[in-house]
């Protein structure tokens, strides 16, 4: 059997979709704290544009399709053109289990990582030569 193909080859959008106990903590972390745009408001689900195409949503999980849960097997992964810039950030503003900077020669990346107001972990990176 022949799998179906995307219209165009591609999705329009790649969107992760998080849960939250307490909506606007969420909110206020990624729309205020981090900067990133709001595209799309759905109420109770609000979908931050992280880059072009990716988008993590922030959904109240009284409303959502699952509920948050302590543990937290998500990493959100930003790949950024200058780690430092935003490890400093990170530091100024006091997020929550901010990790030291760490380089990785097998993947090639330099990164550092930090909790959201849940629990979810997100790396950012930069690649390195």
């Amino acid at each position: 059997m022949e799998r179906p193909k995307l219209p165009g080859n591609k999705a329009e959008k790649l969107i992760t979709f998080i849960y939250y106990k307490d909506l606007q903590k969420g909110i206020d972390f990624y729309e205020k704290t981090l900067g990133f745009p709001m595209e799309i408001d759905q109420g109770w689900c609000k979908i931050y544009r992280i880059s072009e195409a990716g988008y993590v949503g922030v959904v109240d999980e009284t409303r959502g399709m699952h509920k948050s849960h302590p543990v937290k097997p998500v990493q959100i992964c930003l790949r950024v053109p200058d780690v430092d810039a935003f490890y400093s950030y990170c530091r100024e503003i006091g997020v929550d289990e901010l990790s030291e900077m760490f380089e990785s020669q097998e993947l090639k990346i330099k990164a550092f990582v930090f909790n959201d107001p849940e629990g979810y972990q997100i790396e950012i990176q930069q690649a390195i030569p």
